[in-house]
């Protein structure tokens, strides 16, 4: 009972400030697509054998793999399964990392530094992928599957080239398995390995911004269109980026409500935002106030928590935007795995749509383009 009481709490707290709405809007914000952890079953066994794993390896560590053309033919089916008020389907918006560590390049050169590969080779390249690469077309003209900016990659280049100088054990395991996962987070105190812009010193985000330019340059030749919304890998990024990402077309930034943002040398500062938020760059934050995760809640719970949290959204006229990640739709390692999630996600969607008739599916994007367009109020 003190547990329901205290969700409740959070459900209407974090909705109170911000952009409001009497529309019914819905977005799923979904993290990880286009990313490599584990590389396939064949892998996650060797790796395993190798001490890779233990009681600290997670859900992603265990299930999280790049997309299959099965993984992303059934999310469609259920994503187009229901229809809102203006008869359009479901529909993700996958942040996406467009390229992956190039594994055969690395290793040719001795394992000497860090090189990429376009997500498009990679798939295209991958016995495991084949038409994988066509269905991202497919969901992109259907409008079912619509991605934005999560990183070049979801890896920290710095810390990724100190442990190949280091010739460390674990990460060479990954690099001979085509995976990234499992790696030790005991190098750094500020940088995890899967975190794209943390840093250790201030002046490393110089770089940084390089690797946001490269990132989005890449982003429009692989997708086609230039990105507008922006969520870093691990969400640790300093706000002295957000003015290069205004300069690369990015206009709304994915974002927690409470974030403690690193100063450089161990300093934090707590940063306290809301939806609809401007910043110094004119820049509109877009904060996720719903969780969709069954292979953390389990899919029951996953359900009945997420219309809660959706409920508690509309009562205080918010949009829904949903919080997800890739590793709840995977089957690769495990295809009960992908079935429990798509099959969550579909008594999730037909609940949705029977309670709220008057519900719109909307991408991150429109829902930014809603709220830079003054169609709300504050």
């Amino acid at each position: 009972m003190a547990i329901n009481m205290q969700n409740l709490l959070i459900n209407n707290v974090k909705n109170i400030l911000g952009y409001r709405t009497n529309r019914k809007i819905v977005v799923f914000s979904v993290d990880d697509y286009g990313n490599i952890r584990v590389g396939s079953t064949k892998a996650r066994e060797q790796m395993l054998a190798r001490g890779l794993y233990g009681e600290w390896s997670s859900r992603f560590d265990h299930f999280d793999t790049l997309e299959t053309a099965d993984d992303l033919s059934l999310l469609f089916e259920a994503l187009s399964s229901v229809k809102d008020k203006t008869e359009r389907s479901a529909v993700f918006t996958p942040f996406s990392n467009c390229a992956n560590i190039d594994f055969e390049e690395i290793r040719a050169n001795r394992y000497d530094t860090y090189r990429y590969k376009p997500l498009p080779d990679v798939l295209n390249s991958s016995t495991d992928h084949q038409g994988a690469w066509s269905l991202w077309k497919e969901g992109i003209s259907k409008r079912l599957f619509v991605p934005q900016f999560h990183g070049r990659e979801h890896l920290n280049v710095k810390l990724f080239n100190q442990l190949l100088a280091s010739k460390n054990e674990r990460i060479r395991i990954c690099i001979d398995n085509n995976s990234y996962t499992n790696i030790e987070l005991s190098h750094s105190a500020t940088i995890k390995y899967n975190e794209a812009f943390s840093f250790e010193s201030f002046n490393e985000n110089e770089s940084l911004k390089e690797i946001l330019k490269d990132g989005l340059n890449l982003f429009e030749r692989v997708f086609g269109f230039r990105a507008k919304n922006f969520n870093a890998p691990g969400a640790p990024e300093h706000s002295t980026l957000y003015s290069t990402l205004k300069e690369c077309g990015i206009w709304f930034i994915d974002t927690s409500m409470i974030k403690k943002e690193h100063q450089g040398e161990g300093l934090f500062k707590t940063r306290f935002r809301f939806m609809g938020e401007r910043n110094l760059q004119g820049q509109i934050y877009l904060l996720r106030n719903c969780v969709f995760e069954p292979t953390l809640f389990g899919p029951d719970k996953a359900v009945s928590r997420c219309l809660s949290e959706i409920e508690a959204a509309f009562r205080w006229n918010k949009p829904a935007n949903i919080s997800s990640h890739r590793v709840n739709f995977g089957g690769l390692i495990d295809e009960n795995n992908r079935k429990i999630g798509i099959s969550a996600l579909r008594k999730l969607l037909q609940a949705i749509v029977g309670k709220w008739p008057d519900v719109e599916f909307f991408t991150a994007e429109e829902l930014g383009q809603l709220i830079n367009n003054g169609n709300g109020k504050f």
